[in-house]
């Protein structure tokens, strides 16, 4: 609508709005060029507990192993000291070694994913088919 005499409208505005909606939030509220949306968030480089175990454990030691001096990780010594307890007679070595050693051979001796079931096979020979390839 016009006002009578001074020749203004409603279009003159300096900053016409922007549609306001579902994906597109009001001019106010929007994250500003640069600014995170969530900047007391984890700050960057921050390492969580497998890290910081990991990287512990990689690191160099220095033993004396039938009188020569090496450097080995800290995970090798550790080993190292819970199968020479374990070969003393120690119960609790030799039982947390037994565990140690029945998990590696557990996760080694995952079903390999070359061998194909019978439903599987069902499946590639039927999709073979309609492909147009006979197996």
């Amino acid at each position: 609508m016009r006002r009578s005499g001074d020749g203004s409208s409603d279009s003159d505005d300096p900053a016409p709005e922007e549609p306001v909606g579902y994906g597109r939030p009001p001019l106010a509220t929007r994250f500003r060029p640069g600014q995170s949306g969530n900047p007391r968030g984890r700050p960057k480089g921050a390492r969580n507990l497998s890290t910081i175990v990991a990287s512990a454990l990689s690191e160099r030691v220095a033993i004396t192993e039938n009188g020569c001096r090496r450097r080995i990780t800290k995970l090798d010594a550790a080993i190292k000291q819970l199968v020479n307890r374990a070969a003393a007679g120690e119960a609790r070595a030799t039982a947390l070694l037994i565990q140690l050693v029945q998990a590696n051979e557990a996760k080694t001796s995952q079903p390999d994913i070359e061998r194909v079931g019978e439903a599987d096979a069902i499946v590639m020979a039927e999709l073979q088919r309609r492909m147009g390839r006979q197996p």
